[in-house]
């Protein structure tokens, strides 16, 4: 399970990111990451209240969320693929920018791949995706 500071839990939140992110994919698992550096990069940045946005926004370090369609398999296969993924994106988590955004779309290929199979695909698409 997700610690609750590194969980997206609104669906704007997962439509912002994958509208407005960057996108990569790879055999079991499409990526979709945006940084929000909208605090920083504000035109009053230096600000007491604009730092303290931009605390809060950083805090708790990377969120993500899952999709786990039903076009992956059955109730017991999602479930499966999404504590993998949810794995993945814990052993990567300490790598990403605190203000990241990840939405991880597992693909149908996900329900037969390993736990390094799925860590293979989405640490490659997180890097393609941060290089943008």
């Amino acid at each position: 399970m997700l610690p609750a500071q590194h969980k997206l839990t609104s669906s704007e939140e997962f439509r912002r990111t994958i509208r407005k992110g960057k996108r990569a994919g790879r055999n079991t698992a499409v990526v979709h990451v945006r940084i929000n550096r909208s605090a920083a990069s504000a035109p009053d940045a230096g600000s007491p209240r604009a730092m303290k946005t931009r605390e809060l926004a950083s805090f708790g370090g990377p969120r993500c969320g899952l999709v786990v369609s039903k076009a992956v398999g059955n109730a017991v296969t999602r479930h499966h693929v999404s504590r993998l993924l949810r794995h993945v994106f814990l052993s990567v988590a300490p790598t990403l920018p605190p203000e990241a955004t990840v939405v991880i779309r597992a693909l149908p290929a996900s329900a037969s791949a390993t736990y390094e199979e799925l860590s293979r695909d989405v640490r490659a698409a997180l890097d393609k995706a941060l290089r943008r």
